[in-house]
């Protein structure tokens, strides 16, 4: 009794310490994840273009935020979309690697992230169930396994872009209120201090999402309380009856009264739920339950709050929607909620760049986008991520769309094109999730689809009116990021199919060393290789051509793992290859652990968990192969782009060759001497 009574004791201390640990991630939450959508008050409004609104038009408008704000915020996000998770990760791309790993859809064979529990070689097999009529169509289909992989890219592109927007349109706004008490500052001005603290702001993002959420947290908690505290004062002061148009029939009056006019400002009102998506798309930086804690708690009821209190403001001041937040800024206060409001904004920025870098790192790890360096800044979260490259990159395009575009209400209709289109995309790959992995009956998932297929499709069709107003440029990006997207895709398919047809078995590798003229050279050599269930075919072109191959030579792969540092007893796992002295071997790592290993550290390591595997003649041999030297061998296969390669692959191979020969190496810096590095080309024909 005392024991069960010890282990009950014990799992409520778990519970507590759990919930709050949940309640400080939430906390955090608001300096990261949520500092897009809670800051959207600053321009929804500015960026609707009315027209002598009158006050069922405010009502109307109101009504359609409230309901905007929880079918999707509260019903698709927090209720649905947050378990589509794929390790902890989130965002369309990490739907799409879900899918992958659960039916033959992907277009290239997936690179397998392992979690800590898996075995080298599973020995159970699988247990599958019957799979749908729809996974079987689109497994058996390449045009429809094509049109899922184009429609993630284009969800990945698009969320790429809102990380450019939201800071541009945040700041923008919220710098833009030193133009009321004084109207002799200019726009240029404006801008160019807007500018200003986003390079700042870009530049703190080496530092990790969990040291810039300390310091940002209790800026956004400061906004989050006191903007719904304006509201209820604007309520009780301007409109008190403004909760009546939480009733559809306002909705419904809206567009009976306003027709066209009333569909072309959906384009506006989408943005109140701008940054949603970066729930979903932030997961891995923090918890399920901390970001449900946070968004019913704080956000969902502190904008419903907002926008009532901007609303009944307006109701009395029509004509002050260009300048809808600070206008609604009781005068005492203005100055006050001018800093937390900058602050605020910049605060906003972050949870776009966050939620960028997380799908980054999915689809480099998923082999769909160029290898760019990815830092881990957490020991404690897989997730919290950083990529120097892509933050610079992000600071151009932000700076650029501030001063290019520079009007709010240009970046506001641009803005628009990419919410919406990303939150659609999500609801495609959310129900093929339903049908595919959870198995939901139909009918439920049709209740899911159908109404949030008309809600977002309406808004897409708003939204698209916009497009020669600002809305190009997110197409454009976008653009731009699908064709790179595209052409790495198509050259890693086709090196992929080239592998599979060229690999080298253990047979194929006992044939080529029983070749006459093939001699076992003295040394000991590590090939690398990222193939784990064969050889590549770079080792064959290396036999054929050198006539050798060293007399102790270890295939060496990396393989990660989704936990922060892996145990030493764990980290090499090694197996015999067949031919004498030639061995496989595997090095486990986790996203925590250092890669930089001193000199000969990586050898001592392989040779040492060798020597638990061979008999004492092969260790004698061992030693003697590491005495006559060290050799690390990388393979590195190439297209070669002909004059009778077709057009088609001329392009695209030649465009796939230009970002392999620029992107970085796929294997890490293992601080190997570079006396030792040997890199063998082969050139496959195109």
């Amino acid at each position: 009794m005392a024991a069960v009574s010890m282990d009950v004791e014990a799992g409520r201390d778990d519970k507590k310490k759990g919930f709050h640990q949940d309640l400080v991630l939430a906390y955090k939450t608001l300096g990261v994840v949520f500092g897009g959508l809670v800051t959207s008050p600053l321009y929804v409004y500015p960026s609707m273009n009315l027209t002598n609104p009158t006050e069922e038009d405010y009502l109307g408008i109101y009504s359609i935020m409230f309901w905007t704000l929880t079918l999707i915020g509260v019903i698709k996000y927090i209720c649905i979309a947050l378990h589509a998770d794929d390790h902890g990760e989130g965002g369309t791309f990490a739907m799409y690697s879900l899918l992958c790993q659960h039916a033959n859809i992907g277009i290239l064979p997936s690179k397998k992230i392992y979690i800590e529990e898996e075995d080298l070689v599973s020995t159970e097999p699988a247990v599958t169930r019957r799979p749908s009529r729809l996974r079987r169509f689109i497994e058996r289909s390449i045009v429809a396994r094509r049109l899922l992989l184009l429609t993630a890219i284009l969800g990945m592109c698009m969320l790429i872009r809102d990380g450019i927007l939201t800071p541009a349109i945040s700041v923008l706004s919220a710098i833009d209120g030193l133009r009321g008490p004084f109207p002799s500052v200019s726009k240029p001005v404006v801008e160019v201090v807007s500018a200003a603290i986003l390079i700042g702001l870009f530049l703190l993002q080496k530092y990790g999402t969990s040291k810039v959420s300390f310091i940002f947290s209790p800026i956004m908690a400061a906004w989050t309380f006191t903007t719904p505290i304006i509201g209820i004062y604007s309520i009780w002061r301007y409109y008190p009856g403004i909760f009546k148009a939480l009733s559809p029939h306002y909705i419904i009056m809206f567009f009976m009264t306003n027709q066209k006019r009333g569909w072309q400002l959906l384009g506006g009102t989408v943005l109140c739920i701008t940054g949603a998506e970066a729930m979903f798309a932030d997961l891995g930086h923090f918890s399920k339950r901390s970001i449900q804690i946070a968004f019913l708690t704080s956000i969902y009821p502190s904008l419903v709050l907002t926008y009532a209190g901007q609303t009944a403001y307006l109701i009395n001041n029509v004509d002050d929607f260009s300048d809808g937040f600070y206008k609604f800024v009781p005068r005492p206060v203005y100055w006050p909620m001018f800093v937390i409001a900058t602050l605020a904004a910049i605060v906003a920025s972050q949870s776009l760049i966050s939620a960028t870098f997380s799908v980054i790192k999915q689809s480099v790890a998923l082999d769909y986008f160029p290898r760019v360096k990815v830092v881990h800044t957490s020991r404690n979260k897989e997730g919290e991520v950083y990529s120097p490259e892509t933050n610079y990159i992000l600071m151009l395009f932000c700076v650029g769309a501030i001063l290019g575009l520079g009007d709010g209400k240009d970046i506001g209709n641009a803005f628009g094109v990419v919410v919406i289109m990303v939150m659609l995309i999500t609801t495609v790959l959310l129900s093929l999730v339903m049908l595919i992995i959870w198995d939901t009956h139909v009918v439920l998932v049709a209740l899911y689809f159908v109404p949030f297929l008309i809600l977002e499709g309406t808004y897409v069709s708003a939204v698209c009116t916009k497009i020669l107003k600002g809305g190009w440029m997110p197409f454009a990006v976008s653009l731009l990021l699908a064709l790179i997207m595209f052409g790495w895709y198509y050259g890693r398919q086709r090196k992929a199919e080239y592998e599979m047809a060229n690999k080298v078995t253990l047979e194929r590798l006992g044939e080529l060393l029983a070749g006459a003229d093939v001699h076992r050279v003295s040394g000991l050599c590590f090939f690398y290789s990222n193939m784990q269930d064969w050889l590549t075919p770079v080792l064959a072109h290396y036999i054929r051509n050198m006539r050798s191959l060293h007399k102790v030579t270890i295939f060496l792969t990396l393989r990660y793992l989704l936990v922060a540092k892996v145990d030493a007893k764990d980290r090499v796992a090694i197996r015999r290859l067949g031919p004498n002295g030639v061995y496989g071997c595997t090095i486990q790592y986790g996203y925590a652990d250092p890669l930089d290993t001193e000199e000969d550290e990586l050898a001592d390591l392989v040779v040492g968990a060798l020597r638990d595997h061979i008999t004492e003649e092969e260790v004698a041999l061992l030693e003697e192969a590491r005495e006559a030297g060290v050799v690390h061998i990388r393979g590195k296969m190439r297209f070669h782009v002909g004059k009778d390669t077709g057009f088609f692959d001329r392009v695209l191979l030649g465009f796939y060759e230009f970002l392999h020969s620029t992107c970085r190496s796929a294997l890490p810096a293992l601080g190997i001497p570079l006396q030792q590095c040997v890199e063998i080309g082969m050139l496959s024909k195109a």
